[in-house]
């Protein structure tokens, strides 16, 4: 008994994939492709797009580092900086310990304002930041926070972050160009600077000389030579000086040429001045105007002079301000329609408050006489 074939005729659509059998010649439109070449597809399509992405951000991420550099280079990446973290070690200052009348303007100006100006450092490789320019604003944010204790407002200053590198030449330059902007830097300050630019030992000149016409390259022939001159005052009695800054040009000068010409004069002023620790500036001025012939009963400079100038302020009212000379610096004096003035680099709200009254009510009563 023969068995018959049956034999069904079956429709396979066009996208199927067969899982399994002998795809015909006849067919090659049907595909056929397992479940770990899937999976190897897909994970290679996934590698592809990660390499793409990584490739991306590193060139993002280069990008953003030669803007970085770029900024930098140009002075233009400002931040933050905890006090703590800014040292002023690398240039020596030009400016003398003795008390300094405009800081407490500087800090009532950023307490009420803000800091206009930031300062510049340039990072060390300790991770703290040497301080470039600015010691002045410095020291006013140390004053206040010390003053105030609020570390949210003053425990860290707005700062330039220069690039690292620069050299200590140019670094020194760039500190005498903002300090020849300020109009109070005197030339015996001028002169210090010089000298410790020579003592430095990173530094290539060491004839303080010639080193003016490194750091004051901008200046004038005439304004240099008075530096030169004044190095000589500096280099003789410099150790003795508590005022220097106070000395005028003219008596500066003259005092050089006595130190060149008379013999022992350096040494006598300097017994002079030993263990006559708080003298004034009028008392040291008073000396070496002695030392350098030219004594006289005029104050040498207009603002020593307790005499009182009057003012005619826009608004019609009268204000008189003078300075008086005191051991602790210069009392500024204000006076106007209602209101007196004394600023004195001195903390009154040490003095006992009965003593206090006593004198106001004293020098109240001697205005009335």
């Amino acid at each position: 008994m023969s068995k018959r074939r049956r034999i069904f005729d079956i429709d396979i659509p066009e996208d199927e994939i067969v899982p399994a059998g002998k795809v015909e010649e006849s067919a090659p439109e049907i595909k056929r492709r397992g479940p770990m070449a899937t999976a190897i597809t897909e994970n290679a399509e996934s590698l592809r797009e990660r390499r793409d992405l990584e490739s991306q951000i590193r060139a993002e991420n280069d990008a953003l580092a030669h803007e970085l550099v770029r900024l930098k280079k140009l002075g233009l990446i400002t931040d933050l900086i905890p006090l703590d973290q800014i040292e002023s070690y690398k240039l020596t200052r030009d400016r003398f310990k003795a008390a300094d009348m405009e800081l407490a303007d500087l800090a009532a100006s950023i307490k009420s304002i803000g800091l206009s100006n930031p300062i510049q450092v340039e990072p060390r490789e300790d991770g703290k930041y040497e301080l470039i320019q600015g010691y002045r604003r410095l020291s006013a944010y140390k004053a206040l926070l010390a003053e105030t204790g609020d570390k949210d407002a003053y425990g860290t200053i707005p700062a330039t972050i220069l690039l690292a590198g620069e050299t200590l030449d140019s670094l020194y330059r760039r500190m005498v160009d903002e300090n020849l902007v300020r109009k109070d830097i005197s030339f015996a300050e001028m002169a210090q600077l010089a000298i410790h630019y020579a003592m430095d030992p990173d530094t290539e000149e060491n004839d303080p000389d010639k080193a003016v016409a490194v750091l004051f390259k901008s200046t004038g022939y005439q304004k240099r030579s008075y530096v030169r001159s004044f190095i000589k005052l500096m280099s003789r009695l410099g150790d003795v000086l508590q005022h220097a800054p106070d000395i005028p040009r003219s008596l500066g000068l003259a005092l050089v040429l006595q130190l060149e010409e008379v013999e022992g004069t350096a040494v006598a002023i300097k017994a002079e001045f030993k263990d006559w620790e708080n003298r004034s500036v009028q008392d040291e001025l008073t000396v070496l105007r002695r030392y350098a012939g030219t004594e006289t009963n005029k104050p040498v400079r207009a603002e020593k002079t307790t005499v009182p100038a009057v003012k005619i302020e826009p608004t019609g009212k009268a204000k008189t301000t003078f300075q008086i000379i005191r051991p602790q610096g210069r009392a500024k004096c204000t006076a106007s329609s209602g209101k007196l003035e004394v600023r004195l680099p001195k903390d009154f709200s040490t003095i006992d408050r009965r003593r206090l009254e006593a004198a106001v009510r004293g020098m109240l009563d001697q205005l009335e006489g």
